[in-house]
């Protein structure tokens, strides 16, 4: 089985859930959005959740999807940056929890970074994100080391604000031999640097995965159409549309999965992030884009029915069973 590294910003989740909306229009954060914060909104923020009852798990969307990966029996690995502190130590077991390689860096100056993660009543998730430690991670901090071994590389959008750290990673990954996949993250970060994210996906990465909103933030079309633009681009794209399920495009091969059904969707945090877990775990054991994008939705289909993206062993053990029913069709 292929080895997956994953990049990104190594964040804890303290995830609460809001009883109604307002407490997101009073710290001005839209619906749905990721929003870098700065120290004043996150202690803000904190006060109003020390008031509230919350839970602890670790995140960031590479962090999540290498997770998920690591936890259906592949080989990872992850690179990030945290802080000399408990939320940094908390990451850190938790990937030794789950035998996943630590590549992790630590700053000495700054706490690491925290997504304070508000669940709406109907499971939609808002980010406030205090990136601290993770944003210190630079370009001369990676080796080609750290690659080596590895068949993929999978990064997150999020990092897309240190352009010179990004391509250096690309650069490193290219010369190891790793196909990259990178995960658009958010609409508006695809928004703001659609230079980058062109550049990125026509020159560098072989996998892209976007939910219907990135890929309309990137192509400007709705999702079928936003699939074939990507897909002239890359070897493999993937636009996720929700409850409706994926589009999958490779070559002149296109292909429609559906969601699995869910009752009711308890918090979509990680949604897209173990899409992706469970399309690389498939395409790592070489099965067909249709059984990568079932196991795929799958994994959606569970992370969704539960708080955050930490799921117990009995679940686990149900996502396995699934996954070999699908594999036996």
């Amino acid at each position: 089985m292929d080895k997956i590294i994953g990049l990104g910003n190594a964040l804890v989740d303290v995830l609460a859930t809001l009883e109604d909306d307002t407490l997101l229009d009073e710290m001005d954060l839209p619906k749905g959005s990721m929003q870098l914060i700065d120290d004043a909104k996150l202690q803000q923020i904190n006060s109003r959740f020390s008031q509230m009852k919350t839970h602890l798990a670790t995140g960031g969307s590479a962090g999540n999807a290498i997770l998920g990966l690591a936890c259906l029996g592949a080989v990872t690995g992850f690179i990030g940056k945290v802080g000399n502190d408990y939320y940094g130590n908390f990451f850190r077991e938790n990937l030794k929890k789950n035998t996943i390689e630590d590549k992790l860096l630590t700053s000495e100056q700054l706490p690491s970074g925290v997504a304070s993660t508000f669940i709406s009543q109907d499971g939609e998730r808002t980010f406030g994100t205090y990136l601290g430690a993770a944003s210190s991670l630079k370009a001369e901090d990676l080796t080609l080391d750290m690659f080596k071994g590895y068949s993929y590389l999978f990064i997150e959008g999020y990092l897309v604000q240190d352009h010179e750290m990004i391509l250096h990673a690309i650069e490193l990954a290219k010369e190891a031999g790793l196909q990259v996949c990178l995960d658009m993250a958010s609409y508006n970060i695809v928004a703001n640097d659609l230079e980058f994210f062109s550049l990125l996906i026509n020159k560098y990465v072989d996998i892209v995965f976007a939910n219907e909103e990135e890929a309309k933030a990137f192509t400007g079309e709705e999702p079928e159409n936003a699939l074939r633009i990507i897909g002239k681009k890359c070897s493999i794209a993937i636009v996720k549309v929700g409850a409706n399920g994926s589009y999958i495009r490779k070559g002149t091969e296109e292909i429609k999965v559906s969601a699995i059904p869910v009752e009711k969707v308890v918090d979509t945090t990680g949604a897209g992030d173990y899409f992706a877990s469970g399309f690389l775990y498939g395409l790592t054991c070489g099965y067909s884009l249709e059984k990568c994008a079932k196991i795929g939705s799958i994994l959606s289909g569970n992370v969704i029915q539960v708080i955050g993206t930490s799921m117990s062993k009995e679940r686990w053990d149900e996502i396995k069973l699934n996954i070999n029913k699908v594999l036996a069709e």
